[in-house]
């Protein structure tokens, strides 16, 4: 794997961590008497980080727990609650935000997330940092390339959802943060230097986002 791209990749538990803190920061920014447009962009940038992240949780992290655990309840529900999301976002794709029925499938999307979520990271978080340890950078690593693999035709939309979705500063660094990524796979930023600057702002944007109110 690229070296770079091996030194700039975060522990896969961190990522998945960020993956959460995202998601819940848009549906935070998400009301009833919110513009149409806004509303698009909040559900489209959501719907399509909710996406990636569930496909790259079922290729990357579930398997690699499920081979350190064995059997688990929590583990066992965790694609199916994957699939219960896809149904809700694909219900979701059929409406227009003006559309009654729009608020009330977002926030069943939300529901069904937030206890994904606390399972995730009362439960199979903490042991995979138990069990995983010494290959949660690595599996890191792949989760890297993979995420950006998947994001690759989608990166227009992303940009411009993020922009419309939170204030301009933190929509400027997430959308920095994936042309960097793509550079980074290109093998155009060999300089351990330009690494540090972006990782140092992803991080300060992650805990950013974790002070937001619930």
């Amino acid at each position: 794997m690229n070296m770079s791209l091996g030194k700039l990749s975060p522990r896969i538990t961190s990522m998945i961590h960020m993956d959460h803190s995202h998601v819940l920061a848009l549906s935070r920014r998400y009301h009833p008497d919110t513009s149409p447009d806004k509303k698009l962009a909040l559900v489209t940038n959501a719907c399509l980080a909710l996406e990636i992240h569930a496909q790259l949780e079922e290729e990357i992290f579930y398997p690699a727990l499920r081979a350190a655990t064995g059997a688990d309840p929590v583990l066992d529900k965790s694609v199916p609650e994957h699939n219960e999301m896809r149904q809700l976002i694909s219900r979701l794709r059929h409406l227009e935000p003006e559309d009654a029925a729009y608020d009330s499938t977002f926030m069943d999307l939300m529901r069904v997330v937030l206890h994904h979520v606390a399972d995730e990271e009362t439960t199979l978080l903490p042991q995979a940092e138990r069990m995983l340890g010494n290959q949660l950078r690595e599996l890191g690593q792949q989760m890297t390339k993979r995420r950006l693999q998947l994001l690759r035709p989608h990166a227009v939309e992303v940009a411009k959802t993020t922009v419309q979705s939170f204030p301009i500063a933190s929509a400027i660094t997430a959308v920095t943060a994936l042309l960097f990524g793509s550079l980074l796979m290109k093998g155009l930023i060999p300089s351990d230097s330009l690494i540090e600057r972006p990782t140092r702002r992803l991080t300060r944007l992650t805990r950013s986002l974790r002070r937001l109110p619930t």
